[in-house]
């Protein structure tokens, strides 16, 4: 193929060859970089057609307006997502505000006050914030009533005598660890 085009006498490959470059690889090197053209050519004609066929489909069915109306609604969800986080913060702003106050140690037990009642109807409840304050209740039942005391717990102490179910309860609840951690 070379022997056909050096037998062809082009004017501009004389003029490569007064400036001392050999022609034929100048030819060659012109048709590698044509051939590199066309496929780059070739490659930006199918992203064209991709993203013709995409606008295309944003497009369809819309007008100008109601690509207007799309977008204006979009803002409007974007605002009352802004105002759901907005309530939304200040809901977690207040449980932690109650957090500290709010009882998270809790223990119970439930017993037999009097030898003549049976099925554990008597128990002691404890519930205590982090600060160890809270309160103990028991309710004692037997045959003729029920019997409620509560008894208010001061960083852990209490200012009345516990009895052996309340002194328990006080202690469990006390060395209950907090499940609900510090942020």
């Amino acid at each position: 193929m070379l022997s056909m085009i050096t037998n062809i006498k082009l004017p501009f490959l004389a003029l490569f060859e007064d400036l001392g470059i050999n022609g034929e690889y100048m030819l060659i090197a012109v048709l590698v970089l044509l051939l590199g053209l066309i496929f780059f050519n070739m490659i930006m004609v199918m992203k064209y057609n991709q993203l013709k066929e995409r606008y295309r489909d944003f497009m369809r069915g819309s007008s100008g307006k109601s690509l207007e109306e799309r977008i204006l609604n979009r803002f409007k969800q974007i605002d009352t997502l802004g105002e759901r986080i907005d309530d939304t913060i200040d809901r977690v702003k207040l449980l932690e505000d109650a957090k500290d106050t709010s009882f998270k140690k809790i223990a119970i037990h439930r017993y037999d006050a009097f030898a003549e009642m049976g099925g554990k109807l008597s128990y002691s409840l404890c519930l205590l914030n982090d600060d160890n304050d809270g309160f103990i209740m028991t309710s004692m039942h037997n045959r003729e009533g029920c019997y409620t005391y509560v008894k208010e717990v001061i960083k852990g102490n209490t200012f009345v005598i516990l009895s052996e179910e309340e002194r328990q309860v006080l202690d469990e609840a006390m060395s209950s660890i907090e499940t609900i951690q510090s942020m």
